[in-house]
């Protein structure tokens, strides 16, 4: 169930830049949890009206979720791996860009009718 949302305040890409880096998330995602790729979810928000530092520069807000296998080693590795492929994709600088890390309880997260209890 670990799902990557992305929310920028860069225009709209094009379809298949925001496809290709959605895809690239997508695995990069279920590599670095040791999770199976097809329970990831990814999402993409461009042209959030949003601040950093007090400026409208270019600025991204990620939000990582999983079920367990979040640890400070993943933590450190995933920020660092997804802001380049943000700067890449987007142009939006590392330090321009803050990402938050949820661990969920397996009761708290739905999907299929159910939870993953």
């Amino acid at each position: 169930m670990p799902l990557i949302k992305v929310k920028t305040s860069v225009s709209q890409p094009e379809k298949s830049q925001v496809e290709s880096l959605l895809k690239d998330l997508s695995a990069s995602l279920a590599k670095h949890l040791s999770k199976p790729e097809s329970y990831v979810m990814t999402a993409f928000e461009p042209d959030v009206p949003m601040t950093f530092g007090g400026t409208t520069d270019p600025v991204c807000y990620m939000e990582i979720k999983s079920i367990g296998n979040i640890t400070p080693t993943t933590t450190k590795a995933m920020s660092q791996d997804f802001c380049q492929k943000i700067n890449q994709a987007l142009g939006v600088p590392s330090d321009r860009i803050y990402i938050e890390f949820a661990d969920a309880p397996r009761t708290m997260w739905g999907w299929n009718g159910g939870t993953f209890d």
